[in-house]
């Protein structure tokens, strides 16, 4: 089972790629360059407040624009442990589960939780939890197979265990 604990991080509707993750980086290889400026332009001091394991909560909608797969590795090489948004773009959901970084689209958890607050987030049921408060929320929960894509670190390290 995983599951995750961490602070909450709150973003509005319509986070796009560009917010995720600034076009002017999309040059470095290096996915720890990318995690360097992560939500740079939707929050400059984002990585100086977050700690692993944190979790980033959004509105509607999030990951629009651009199909680029920098956007969720930045964030999953932040050390972000999951995103809960109330609907994700479907490109970037897409590219999020190929490149290991759990997503739960639950749009009553986004509308509830507040910025600092702790939560925890149990990806084999869906279940995320303000502790704070013990509201509990329930997300769809992913097949057992695209948790293993998930817990393995994405599509290609999940089929080069497989072959």
């Amino acid at each position: 089972m995983r599951t995750f604990r961490g602070k909450v991080w709150t973003f509005g509707d319509d986070i796009d790629t560009d917010a995720i993750l600034p076009a002017r980086y999309m040059n470095s290889p290096d996915p720890r360059e990318l995690a360097r400026h992560c939500m740079e332009d939707a929050d400059p001091s984002f990585m100086e407040k977050i700690s692993p394991d944190d979790i980033i909560v959004a509105g509607k909608n999030f990951g629009c624009g651009s199909s680029r797969e920098h956007a969720p590795l930045a964030i999953r090489e932040a050390g972000i442990a999951c995103v809960i948004a109330g609907s994700f773009a479907r490109i970037f959901y897409r590219n999020a589960i190929n490149i290991g970084l759990p997503i739960l689209e639950s749009p009553d958890a986004a509308a509830f939780l507040e910025e600092g607050c702790t939560a925890e987030v149990n990806l084999q049921t869906g279940e995320i939890m303000d502790l704070a408060s013990g509201r509990k929320f329930s997300a769809a929960a992913f097949p057992s197979f695209m948790q293993e894509i998930m817990a393995q670190g994405g599509l290609i390290n999940f089929v080069k265990g497989k072959v």
